[in-house]
Protein backbone atom coordinates (compact mmCIF):
# COMPACT_ATOMS: atom_id res chain seq x y z
CA UNK A 1 0.00 0.00 0.00
CA UNK A 2 2.71 2.22 0.98
CA UNK A 3 4.87 1.29 -2.16
CA UNK A 4 1.05 1.95 -4.59
CA UNK A 5 0.52 5.91 -3.05
CA UNK A 6 4.52 6.50 -3.70
CA UNK A 7 3.78 5.65 -7.46
CA UNK A 8 1.05 7.70 -7.59
CA UNK A 9 2.35 10.51 -6.20
CA UNK A 10 4.96 10.25 -8.48
CA UNK A 11 3.13 9.80 -11.67
CA UNK A 12 0.46 12.45 -10.65
CA UNK A 13 3.17 15.36 -10.78
CA UNK A 14 6.29 13.90 -12.95
CA UNK A 15 4.51 14.93 -16.11
CA UNK A 16 4.37 18.78 -15.44
CA UNK A 17 7.38 18.56 -13.44
CA UNK A 18 9.26 17.05 -16.71
CA UNK A 19 7.85 18.95 -19.08
CA UNK A 20 8.97 21.95 -17.35
CA UNK A 21 12.38 20.87 -16.35
CA UNK A 22 13.32 19.59 -19.69
CA UNK A 23 11.21 21.44 -22.60
CA UNK A 24 10.66 24.52 -20.73
CA UNK A 25 6.87 24.02 -21.07
CA UNK A 26 5.53 25.94 -17.83
CA UNK A 27 1.47 26.18 -19.37
CA UNK A 28 -1.37 23.62 -18.10
CA UNK A 29 -5.08 23.50 -18.74
CA UNK A 30 -7.04 24.78 -15.67
CA UNK A 31 -9.18 20.72 -16.14
CA UNK A 32 -5.63 19.01 -16.13
CA UNK A 33 -4.55 21.33 -13.11
CA UNK A 34 -7.47 20.67 -11.24
CA UNK A 35 -7.77 16.61 -12.20
CA UNK A 36 -3.72 16.64 -10.52
CA UNK A 37 -4.02 18.57 -7.59
CA UNK A 38 -6.94 15.71 -7.03
CA UNK A 39 -4.80 13.15 -7.66
CA UNK A 40 -1.79 14.62 -5.49
CA UNK A 41 -3.67 15.15 -2.42
CA UNK A 42 -5.77 11.55 -2.88
CA UNK A 43 -2.65 10.12 -2.80
CA UNK A 44 -0.91 12.27 -0.03
CA UNK A 45 -4.02 11.15 2.43
CA UNK A 46 -3.54 7.38 1.26
CA UNK A 47 -0.60 7.59 2.55
CA UNK A 48 -0.97 9.65 5.27
CA UNK A 49 -3.08 6.84 6.49
CA UNK A 50 -1.23 3.83 5.27
CA UNK A 51 2.03 5.18 7.73
CA UNK A 52 -0.89 5.23 10.47
CA UNK A 53 -1.90 1.85 9.51
CA UNK A 54 1.79 0.43 9.56
CA UNK A 55 2.14 2.41 13.15
CA UNK A 56 -1.03 0.00 14.40
CA UNK A 57 0.96 -2.67 12.61
CA UNK A 58 4.07 -2.21 14.90
CA UNK A 59 1.97 -1.66 17.73
CA UNK A 60 0.59 -4.94 17.35
CA UNK A 61 3.77 -6.88 16.52
CA UNK A 62 5.64 -5.57 19.73
CA UNK A 63 2.49 -5.47 22.15
CA UNK A 64 0.71 -8.64 21.23
CA UNK A 65 3.17 -10.88 18.63
CA UNK A 66 1.41 -14.32 19.45
CA UNK A 67 -2.29 -13.14 18.08
CA UNK A 68 -0.41 -10.80 15.47
CA UNK A 69 -0.55 -13.04 12.43
CA UNK A 70 -4.70 -13.77 13.51
CA UNK A 71 -5.57 -10.18 14.60
CA UNK A 72 -4.16 -8.62 11.17
CA UNK A 73 -5.14 -11.29 8.33
CA UNK A 74 -4.64 -10.89 4.81
CA UNK A 75 -8.26 -10.03 4.53
CA UNK A 76 -8.26 -7.77 7.00
CA UNK A 77 -5.21 -6.07 5.43
CA UNK A 78 -7.10 -5.59 2.00
CA UNK A 79 -10.33 -4.08 3.54
CA UNK A 80 -8.41 -1.84 5.22
CA UNK A 81 -6.68 -0.56 2.28
CA UNK A 82 -10.17 0.02 0.25
CA UNK A 83 -11.40 1.63 3.20
CA UNK A 84 -8.19 4.05 3.10
CA UNK A 85 -8.59 4.43 -0.71
CA UNK A 86 -12.17 5.53 -0.55
CA UNK A 87 -11.38 7.79 2.52
CA UNK A 88 -9.05 9.47 0.64
CA UNK A 89 -10.89 9.61 -2.52
CA UNK A 90 -14.20 11.17 -0.31
CA UNK A 91 -12.05 13.45 1.46
CA UNK A 92 -10.37 15.50 -1.12
CA UNK A 93 -13.11 14.88 -4.38
CA UNK A 94 -14.45 18.48 -3.41
CA UNK A 95 -11.10 20.20 -4.14
CA UNK A 96 -11.68 20.13 -7.78
CA UNK A 97 -15.23 21.36 -7.98
CA UNK A 98 -14.81 24.30 -4.73
CA UNK A 99 -12.03 25.37 -7.20
CA UNK A 100 -13.85 24.96 -10.66
CA UNK A 101 -16.65 27.35 -9.23
CA UNK A 102 -13.93 30.38 -8.71
CA UNK A 103 -13.31 32.81 -10.88
CA UNK A 104 -9.70 33.77 -11.99
CA UNK A 105 -7.61 36.43 -12.49
CA UNK A 106 -5.13 37.40 -15.31
CA UNK A 107 -2.90 36.34 -12.92
CA UNK A 108 -2.20 32.68 -13.20
CA UNK A 109 0.91 31.89 -12.22
CA UNK A 110 1.28 29.05 -9.47
CA UNK A 111 4.30 28.57 -7.13
CA UNK A 112 4.86 25.18 -7.65
CA UNK A 113 6.07 22.80 -10.29
CA UNK A 114 2.49 21.16 -10.59
CA UNK A 115 -0.78 22.08 -8.70
CA UNK A 116 -1.75 21.86 -5.30
CA UNK A 117 -5.22 23.53 -3.81
CA UNK A 118 -3.83 25.92 -1.30
CA UNK A 119 -1.59 27.18 -4.17
CA UNK A 120 -4.62 27.41 -6.73
CA UNK A 121 -6.89 28.79 -5.04
CA UNK A 122 -4.95 32.11 -3.98
CA UNK A 123 -5.23 32.72 -7.94
CA UNK A 124 -8.79 33.55 -7.78
CA UNK A 125 -10.53 36.62 -7.76
CA UNK A 126 -13.91 35.60 -5.80
CA UNK A 127 -14.36 34.71 -2.57
CA UNK A 128 -12.43 31.62 -2.02
CA UNK A 129 -13.79 31.07 2.33
CA UNK A 130 -14.88 27.51 1.07
CA UNK A 131 -12.09 26.34 0.15
CA UNK A 132 -9.87 27.77 2.94
CA UNK A 133 -12.45 25.85 5.31
CA UNK A 134 -12.35 22.56 3.83
CA UNK A 135 -8.90 23.25 2.78
CA UNK A 136 -7.78 23.09 6.40
CA UNK A 137 -10.73 20.37 7.40
CA UNK A 138 -8.16 18.00 5.50
CA UNK A 139 -4.86 19.52 6.65
CA UNK A 140 -6.32 18.40 10.27
CA UNK A 141 -7.42 15.34 8.67
CA UNK A 142 -3.68 14.36 8.16
CA UNK A 143 -2.51 15.74 10.95
CA UNK A 144 -5.18 13.78 12.93
CA UNK A 145 -3.11 10.51 11.53
CA UNK A 146 0.09 11.79 12.74
CA UNK A 147 -1.04 12.44 16.11
CA UNK A 148 -2.27 8.80 16.11
CA UNK A 149 0.84 7.76 14.96
CA UNK A 150 2.27 9.69 17.71
CA UNK A 151 0.08 8.30 19.88
CA UNK A 152 0.85 4.41 19.22
CA UNK A 153 4.37 5.14 19.35
CA UNK A 154 3.74 5.96 22.99
CA UNK A 155 2.16 2.78 23.45
CA UNK A 156 5.17 0.79 21.75
CA UNK A 157 7.20 2.66 23.97
CA UNK A 158 5.45 2.26 27.12
CA UNK A 159 4.89 -1.80 25.80
CA UNK A 160 9.01 -1.95 25.64
CA UNK A 161 9.90 -0.72 28.95
CA UNK A 162 8.23 -3.09 30.43
CA UNK A 163 10.25 -6.19 28.56
CA UNK A 164 12.91 -7.10 31.19
CA UNK A 165 16.02 -7.82 28.65
CA UNK A 166 18.06 -4.36 27.25
CA UNK A 167 18.41 -6.88 23.98
CA UNK A 168 14.73 -7.63 24.24
CA UNK A 169 14.18 -3.72 24.06
CA UNK A 170 16.24 -3.05 21.58
CA UNK A 171 15.31 -5.62 18.97
CA UNK A 172 11.87 -4.61 19.17
CA UNK A 173 12.78 -1.07 18.42
CA UNK A 174 14.80 -1.61 15.95
CA UNK A 175 11.34 -2.82 14.05
CA UNK A 176 10.21 0.07 14.26
CA UNK A 177 12.90 2.06 12.91
CA UNK A 178 11.86 1.80 8.64
CA UNK A 179 8.79 3.25 9.97
CA UNK A 180 9.65 6.45 11.78
CA UNK A 181 12.39 6.75 8.54
CA UNK A 182 8.99 6.76 6.57
CA UNK A 183 7.08 8.99 8.80
CA UNK A 184 9.86 11.61 8.94
CA UNK A 185 10.37 11.12 5.03
CA UNK A 186 6.98 12.08 4.49
CA UNK A 187 5.71 14.16 7.40
CA UNK A 188 8.31 16.79 7.57
CA UNK A 189 8.55 18.84 3.98
CA UNK A 190 4.54 18.63 4.42
CA UNK A 191 4.21 20.29 7.50
CA UNK A 192 7.12 22.88 6.24
CA UNK A 193 5.40 23.84 3.02
CA UNK A 194 2.45 24.21 4.84
CA UNK A 195 3.92 26.28 7.52
CA UNK A 196 5.52 28.51 5.13
CA UNK A 197 2.63 28.89 2.55
CA UNK A 198 0.03 30.11 6.24
CA UNK A 199 2.59 31.59 8.07
CA UNK A 200 5.68 32.78 6.68
CA UNK A 201 5.21 36.80 5.17
CA UNK A 202 8.59 36.77 3.67
CA UNK A 203 8.98 33.58 1.81
CA UNK A 204 11.63 32.67 -0.65
CA UNK A 205 10.04 31.10 -3.84
CA UNK A 206 13.15 28.74 -4.67
CA UNK A 207 12.88 27.50 -0.73
CA UNK A 208 8.63 26.72 -1.70
CA UNK A 209 9.72 25.27 -4.83
CA UNK A 210 12.47 22.90 -3.29
CA UNK A 211 10.48 21.63 -0.13
CA UNK A 212 7.51 21.08 -2.57
CA UNK A 213 9.43 19.02 -4.77
CA UNK A 214 11.10 17.26 -1.61
CA UNK A 215 7.49 16.53 -0.55
CA UNK A 216 6.77 14.55 -3.64
CA UNK A 217 10.07 13.41 -5.02
CA UNK A 218 11.88 12.02 -1.92
CA UNK A 219 9.32 9.96 0.01
CA UNK A 220 9.21 7.63 -3.35
CA UNK A 221 12.91 7.51 -4.14
CA UNK A 222 13.86 6.89 -0.13
CA UNK A 223 11.29 4.84 1.01
CA UNK A 224 12.27 1.88 -0.98
CA UNK A 225 15.78 2.34 0.62
CA UNK A 226 14.75 2.49 3.67
CA UNK A 227 13.36 -0.82 3.49
CA UNK A 228 15.86 -2.21 1.87
CA UNK A 229 18.31 -1.33 4.47
CA UNK A 230 15.95 -2.69 7.22
CA UNK A 231 13.83 -5.64 5.75
CA UNK A 232 16.22 -8.72 5.61
CA UNK A 233 13.71 -10.09 3.27
CA UNK A 234 13.95 -7.65 0.73
CA UNK A 235 17.48 -6.72 1.19
CA UNK A 236 17.97 -10.37 0.21
CA UNK A 237 15.97 -10.39 -2.86
CA UNK A 238 17.61 -7.50 -4.14
CA UNK A 239 21.01 -8.55 -3.64
CA UNK A 240 20.06 -11.95 -5.24
CA UNK A 241 18.85 -9.96 -8.16
CA UNK A 242 22.08 -7.70 -8.28
CA UNK A 243 24.48 -10.89 -7.96
CA UNK A 244 22.61 -12.54 -11.03
CA UNK A 245 22.77 -9.74 -12.99
CA UNK A 246 26.63 -9.25 -12.34
CA UNK A 247 27.16 -13.11 -12.93
CA UNK A 248 25.71 -12.63 -16.65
Amino acid sequence: MLAVSDMGLSLSSLPTMLRIFLFNAMGISPNACFAQEFFIHGFTVMESSVLLIMSLDRFLAIHNPLRYSSILTSERVAKMGLILAIRSILLVLPFPFTLRRLKYCQKNLLSHSYCLHQDTMKLACSNNKVNVIYGFFVALCTMLDLALIFLSYVLILKTVLNIASVAERLKALNTCISHICAVLIFYVPIITLAAMHRFAKHKSPLAIILIADMFLLVPPLMNPIVYCVKTRQIREKVLEKLLNICGR
